[in-house]
């Protein structure tokens, strides 16, 4: 009797099944946050399509407007990162070679890189966007744990979570060297730093806060925590496999 048997292959339709079904959990999901925020998105629509600086990227719905209008373009250009690697028989990095598995490494990297940067740039963004009084106001600091946190409302809570959390969720994709909740934290705390402290020395008439720092590293750690089934693993680690032994007869 073999007590060692390779376990069953997956089942390929309920692959595909799953392959099918996520996406089209993703795009119901945009379609609900889309209709909830129509009303807001459809204030800075004229000015945003009419190329206006202001009223559209100097407003919080004006660059989220754009970010969703931009999300096909960054869709077809993963899509073209992914048909340069495929064909240059690698997937920049992963190890893939061509063939299905090389394909899904190169499409993973490459909706990874452009997830990182097309998820992230907006909210920066928002975040540099001077205050009333830029260069006039001085420079405003809070370095008291969890004393902002009641007057950011829930809205400034959803919103720095959401800062740092695509580079949360595909940092590790693309990188092994992100591969670990610690990592993803100390990425999203130490991008925050630099943030806050860019806040403070261009003097926009923000206040820079260490809750600030705490949100938008929650929110990166939350965000990896969301896409762990598809961290890349450590190059020294590789994949188990079955090895089937022989066992003698009885006697």
């Amino acid at each position: 009797m073999n007590h060692n048997a390779s376990p069953p292959a997956p089942d390929r339709p309920a692959l595909r099944v799953r392959g099918v079904l996520l996406p089209c959990l993703a795009v119901l999901g945009l379609a609900c946050v889309l209709f909830v925020l129509r009303g807001p998105l459809m204030m800075s629509a004229p000015r945003c399509m009419a190329g206006r600086w202001h009223g559209c990227y100097d407003t919080f719905n004006g660059v989220v407007l754009m970010t969703l209008v931009t999300l096909p373009l960054a869709v077809l250009a993963a899509w073209g990162l992914a048909r340069v690697r495929r064909a240059g028989g690698g997937a920049g990095g992963t190890g893939g070679t061509g063939g299905t598995g090389g394909g899904s490494a190169a499409w993973r990297t490459s909706l990874a890189e452009v997830g990182m940067v097309h998820g992230t740039v907006p909210f920066l963004w928002l975040t540099m966007m001077p205050g009333a009084a830029p260069g006039i106001a001085p420079a405003r600091v809070s370095l008291v744990p969890l004393r902002d946190l009641a007057t950011m409302g829930s809205l400034g809570i959803i919103g720095n979570l959401l800062v740092f959390a695509s580079l949360g969720f595909f940092a590790p994709v693309r990188f092994a060297a992100m591969a670990s909740l610690p990592r993803i934290l100390a990425l999203g705390a130490g991008c925050s730093v630099l943030v806050e402290s860019a806040q403070y020395v261009l003097r926009l008439d923000r206040v820079s806060s260490v809750d600030d720092v705490l949100v938008n590293a929650a929110g990166a750690v939350l965000a990896g925590l969301a896409s762990r089934r598809w961290w890349r693993a450590p190059s020294g680690r590789s994949a188990p496999t079955s090895h089937t032994s022989a066992i003698s007869p009885a006697a």
